[in-house]
């Protein structure tokens, strides 16, 4: 096992005190930690966002990419390099919000990467406005008479989508989510852990207090594979809110079906025999 301090940057987190993303940033490190994955091994990629700034306090190869285009971003990176582990993270706005596209064709491609969304049902970076997934009636200083949109249901989206492997955990409980970052970095396939992450400064709802009374953790009875079943746990939502791997299977992944990669990685094949000259005629 890698010594954590082996992925310390010496910079100071820019989020306010009591801010879930600490726990996160911690369990993080020491999940990867426990995997004895090494910062040259690990690209992080991330979008715009308080969650998005996690991967500037790692010692790692990092890109920072444009609001919700960090999963683009990580699914090329992982076909031009597939022996990196690719993670993506980022916060609820910037991956439901302005990257639901690419979130929801990266499932259908099930590149072998993985999405660490920090969902705090709220934008914090901008100062509080409603996000994807903010509960109805939430008043805000933007939704002032409360939000009338139902909330984005990313675990719901994920298993209708087949998603590989879909997962959900809290950051008041860094036990349980090592374990789940650990489970979702060594499954083959796109990986999605859900992250529930109190905002301390903009959601005063969806507390740390609020979750402990309703999160529960999925026992060994559960059948992950079982998506019917999945599906159900997807729609718990208020009163009970079910935390573990909730959908997964072993279809096969992109990288595995491109011939390009049958040679190994890109970047790694020589670039020979190839004439230009004809295409760069066309710019003289």
């Amino acid at each position: 096992m890698l010594d954590i301090e082996v992925y310390n940057n010496n910079q100071i987190p820019a989020w306010c005190p009591g801010c879930g993303n600490f726990s996160i940033l911690r369990c993080m490190k020491q999940a990867l930690s426990e995997l004895d994955i090494s910062p040259d091994r690990l690209l992080m990629v991330s979008g715009i966002g308080q969650a998005a700034k996690a991967p500037h306090y790692f010692r790692c190869n990092l890109f920072n990419g444009l609001h919700g285009r960090d999963i683009s971003v990580g699914a090329g990176a992982k076909i031009a390099n597939h022996e990196l582990l690719v993670i993506s993270e980022s916060g609820d706005g910037n991956t439901y919000g302005e990257g639901g596209n690419h979130f929801i064709h990266n499932i259908r491609r099930n590149i072998n990467m993985k999405v660490f969304i920090h969902n705090n049902q709220i934008y914090g970076l901008t100062k509080g406005q409603a996000s994807p997934t903010s509960d109805t009636g939430m008043k805000t200083k933007v939704q002032v008479d409360g939000v009338i949109n139902p909330p984005f249901n990313p675990i719901a989206v994920a298993i209708a989508l087949n998603a590989s492997f879909v997962a959900r955990s809290f950051s008041g409980d860094p036990e349980h989510l090592v374990s789940m970052m650990k489970s979702a970095i060594t499954h083959k396939g796109f990986a999605i852990l859900d992250i529930l992450q109190p905002c301390v400064t903009f959601n005063r709802l969806n507390t740390f207090q609020w979750y402990r009374q309703r999160v529960y953790k999925l026992d060994d009875s559960y059948d992950p594979t079982d998506r019917k079943l999945a599906f159900e746990k997807a729609l718990e939502w208020g009163d009970k809110i079910p935390i573990g791997v909730i959908y997964k299977n072993n279809r096969p992944v992109y990288e595995e079906q491109l011939q390009q990669l049958k040679d190994g990685p890109l970047y790694k094949q020589p670039v020979t025999g190839i004439d230009y000259s004809d295409v760069l005629k066309e710019f003289i």
